[in-house]
């Protein structure tokens, strides 16, 4: 998925507004991950009444206090805003992981027609390969709230991470999920023969 912003920048809705804007970068947030895309507005009534439960849905997703381990999700907030001022003013009220593109990218007309969006708000739902998994996922949401993020999931054939150590999943040259079974075996052995080569020195004192 991060081919998808090759070459753009990504700004993290923090408070240092921290800028995406390398190819190990956007991969280690957007790699293996379902990804949103909202097309929206401050200003758009319906927006207004949408945000709300999208930042809730994300929240209930991500967010530690609700969830053992975030969900393997993403958002980028394309801006419909009038201004770069009401851009800002938005993004202050909605989660600090929500990602989005500078305000004068013109990229952002360009995903406006690749995936054909031609009302806000609109929430398209990508695979981590960019396939199209749901064109407009506003009414899903609405309807069924967090519960609807396991659809997308297996749609998207994700690579649970269970499976994966922390060290091995934040690792970008994607190593064999089967290296920790290996590294703890090496271990094991590594240990035997030690015990092995202790015993023997015991003995020939």
């Amino acid at each position: 998925m991060a081919s998808l912003f090759a070459g753009r920048v990504l700004l993290v809705n923090n408070s240092g507004r921290d800028e995406l804007d390398t190819e190990r970068e956007l991969g280690r947030r957007l790699e293996n991950k379902v990804l949103l895309l909202y097309f929206g507005s401050g200003e758009c009534p319906r927006c207004q009444q949408f945000s709300p439960l999208l930042r809730d849905f994300f929240v209930r997703l991500t967010d530690e206090f609700y969830v053992e381990r975030a969900s393997q999700l993403v958002l980028v907030y394309v801006s419909q805003d009038e201004t770069e001022e009401k851009q800002t003013k938005f993004l202050k009220t909605m989660p600090k992981r929500w990602l989005s593109l500078p305000f004068k990218d013109e990229f952002k007309r360009e995903l406006e027609l690749r995936f054909a969006v031609s009302d806000v708000p609109t929430v398209v739902v990508l695979k981590p390969n960019g396939e199209v998994i749901v064109g407009n996922a506003v009414e899903e949401i609405r309807r069924l709230g967090p519960a609807c993020f396991r659809n997308w999931q297996e749609a998207a054939e994700l690579v649970d991470r269970n499976f994966l150590l922390a060290e091995d999943f934040d690792d970008l040259a994607r190593r064999s999920i089967t290296d920790p079974i290996r590294r703890l075996k090496y271990k094991l052995d590594k240990k035997t023969k030690n015990e092995e080569k202790k015993e023997e020195g015991e003995e020939s004192c």
